[in-house]
């Protein structure tokens, strides 16, 4: 009897399984119908003109919004973007540009690429691209210009110190290293910033690494620099964790929709050193494959996570091929790491009423061992080992940062200077930051600082609430003293801006490594990072979490 009631109850089971299915292909055939002839009326009868392209494709973008930001579709049109978010490579001349005043400049010629070969700089007005104006264009609009198939030409009009030159260059397949910097920041600890996860990250992270170990092979430990980086191919992450961790170690797990897609990855070979102590910096801005690497590390036992927690990007993407050269780009799964936690920050399934999606919350939070039995949670990304406090611009650099003032002051200053002190040498005298302070003293950079929001708040409640007329005179004697203080803002916050006037002053003598090797000496993260690796006891307990 029981036998059979089991077999009633899996075929009725079944029955529902199947209705369901047929009840989702119908619900989904029936709105498909009605978009197409939403379309067709649109088409038949709107007042003017529809771009059927635009139209559809304004369709598909809204669909995929509700899904989560990393679900996209790219137009044939849109390849070369496809290209430099996968691989790391574009079709251009290898250089930034920013807008300022209306106007477009180069911001940043990279080594040895066309652009720099061509002898532009930054500060370089780029006039016109292959005869057509830049007047009222953005930066989208000019970078979109510039790039085009390798091998083909482009010709810029420039303006430097007030006179036009015509420069032709002939594009080329741009590779963005993954690797912009490697070195020893002491004697004994090295250093390699990874900049992202495209094609070969990790066969360059492994070079980087290996190359220090030749030069120095008294080296005691290594810094692995992933902030601001986020993320790319997830092979590529289980290829550097590969390089400290030995064959047959699952780095991280795919679970989807589809249970056959799901994988297993698995480090494939002999690791180049396993004992070396290893430091991995990481912040608000690493997110997905850098998570993985910084979490599978910490899962196991490897290395010490410093600096700030991370994003909290857990979902991984493919690329699906469409029809007419066009791809979809969908997530089709969320990735696990090695003690068995996803690390996906945000629930793009629920949306509060505001139509936001939510963060997990704290009580849906579970906690996981590391292989020495240390406690870590799912749910909000990579919570370091060493939380360093994160360090914020100052309303007055954010200033001066949003107004160019910083890169036209250096623009003018590389003018006057054949050359510079080399990286872990140059800093910012006394006579070169009055100088930029004297470029300052007729230029407009207005900001708003918290304090002075704050006092415009406090002046407007106490103005609702009637107090105003018996605290006026103490708040104009306060705001008066406050504009006082304030003037003093140059000197207040020296090293935050002399530090942003070094960085762009490597930059144009000893391109993106010069500015990289300089900031190490003062980077607290950095810092940090070599006082654990140098003293072994303290490394080796808090991987024990004593």
């Amino acid at each position: 009897m029981k036998r059979i009631f089991t077999l009633v109850s899996f075929l009725l089971l079944c029955g529902w399984v199947g209705q369901a299915q047929n009840d989702r292909a119908f619900e989904i055939a029936k709105n498909l119908e009605v978009f197409g002839n939403v379309y067709k009326n649109i088409h038949l009868y709107y007042v003017d003109d529809v771009d059927p392209g635009k139209t559809i494709k304004t369709a598909i973008d809204a669909m995929l919004a509700s899904l989560d930001p990393y679900t996209n579709y790219y137009p044939e049109s849109d390849m070369e973007d496809v290209k430099l978010q996968l691989l790391g490579q574009y079709g251009g001349v290898g250089a930034l540009i920013h807008q300022n005043g209306g106007k477009i400049y180069i911001a940043e010629p990279y080594k040895g690429l066309p652009a720099d070969e061509a002898g532009l700089r930054a500060g370089d007005r780029i006039v016109a691209v292959n005869g057509v104006s830049t007047d009222g264009k953005n930066n989208a609009d000019v970078s979109s210009a510039m790039r085009g198939q390798a091998g083909t030409n482009v010709t810029l009009k420039l303006e430097r110190d007030g006179k036009q030159f015509e420069r032709t260059l002939t594009r080329r397949e741009i590779q963005l290293p993954n690797v912009p910097y490697s070195g020893m920041v002491n004697n004994h600890i090295g250093y390699i910033k990874l900049n992202e996860f495209t094609q070969e990250a990790g066969k360059h992270v492994r070079e980087a690494f290996l190359a220090l170990k030749a030069d120095h092979p008294d080296m005691q430990g290594v810094i692995l620099d992933l902030r601001g980086n986020g993320g790319g191919l997830m092979n590529e992450a289980v290829e550097i964790v590969n390089i400290f961790v030995d064959k047959g170690t699952v780095v991280v797990e795919t679970k989807g929709k589809v249970s056959s897609k799901n994988t297993k990855s698995m480090t494939q070979r002999r690791a180049e050193d396993t004992a070396i102590p290893v430091a991995v910096l990481i912040d608000s801005y690493s997110a997905s494959a850098s998570e993985i690497v910084s979490g599978s590390l910490q899962d196991l036992d490897r290395a010490v996570v410093i600096g700030s927690r991370s994003y909290g990007k857990g979902l991984v993407q493919n690329i699906l091929p469409m029809p007419y050269n066009n791809q979809l780009k969908v997530t089709v799964s969320k990735y696990y790491i090695p003690s068995g936690r996803c690390i996906q920050a945000i629930d793009y399934s629920h949306r509060d009423e505001n139509g936001r999606a939510v963060k997990v919350p704290d009580s849906l939070k579970v906690a996981f061992r590391t292989a020495h039995g240390r406690t870590v949670y799912d749910g909000f990304g990579i919570e370091p080992d060493v939380e360093v406090e994160p360090e914020y611009m100052s309303s007055l650099a954010v200033a001066l940062t949003q107004k160019f003032l910083v890169f036209d002051f250096v623009t003018d200053y590389v003018r006057t200077h054949a050359t510079v002190a080399p990286p872990d040498q140059f800093e910012v005298s006394d006579s070169l930051y009055n100088a930029f302070a004297a470029y300052l003293s007729d230029k407009d950079y207005d900001y708003t600082t918290l304090t002075e929001r704050m006092l415009k708040e406090l002046r407007e409640v106490a103005q609702e609430e009637q107090y105003l007329t018996s605290i006026e005179s103490d708040l104009q004697a306060m705001e008066q003293r406050f504009r006082s203080e304030k003037q003093q803002d140059l000197m207040k916050h020296r090293d935050e801006i002399a530090e942003m006037l070094k960085a762009e002053i490597l930059v144009r003598y000893y391109y993106n490594e010069g500015r990289i090797a300089g900031a190490l000496k003062s980077d607290p993260d950095v810092l940090r990072a070599i006082e654990i690796l140098s003293d072994k006891q303290q490394y080796t307990r808090i991987l024990k979490g004593e």
